[in-house]
């Protein structure tokens, strides 16, 4: 009974909701990926990623420096049905987030995330 309890806590704030709507989209995303694309601050994306990790909801795959989050695909048939009805949620501020999520998606180099600074060095 607590896992599920857990799940839906998880699902009890909208930065989270958010986070799960941009995996959703994309499938796999860095932190930085994340941050930019919710236009919040690294300590709140990660302490919210953790969260969704303890619950099951996300994983977390480490490839070379960075870590990737993505939807936990090996969950119970109760969270996916969870993360599908967050996949149902339409409002302007998800809306916004995609654009921008298809904005930063765009700055990967060879398909891997990058950061700030090497974003600036890639476009001088």
């Amino acid at each position: 009974m607590e896992e599920y309890v857990k799940a839906i806590k998880s699902l009890s704030e909208k930065t989270r909701i958010r986070i799960l709507a941009v995996l959703h989209q994309a499938k796999e995303a860095c932190v930085t990926e994340i941050v930019e694309t919710l236009q919040e601050s690294q300590y709140n994306v990660s302490r919210h990623l953790k969260v969704l990790q303890d619950a099951g909801m996300v994983v977390g795959n480490k490839k070379g420096r960075w870590i990737y989050y993505q939807l936990n695909e090996n969950q119970a048939h109760f969270k996916k049905i969870l993360l599908d009805a967050v996949k149902e949620i339409s409002s302007d501020i998800l809306r916004d987030d995609l654009d921008r999520l298809q904005d930063r998606l765009a700055k990967r180099v060879d398909e891997k995330c990058s950061s700030r600074k090497a974003d600036a060095i890639h476009e001088s």
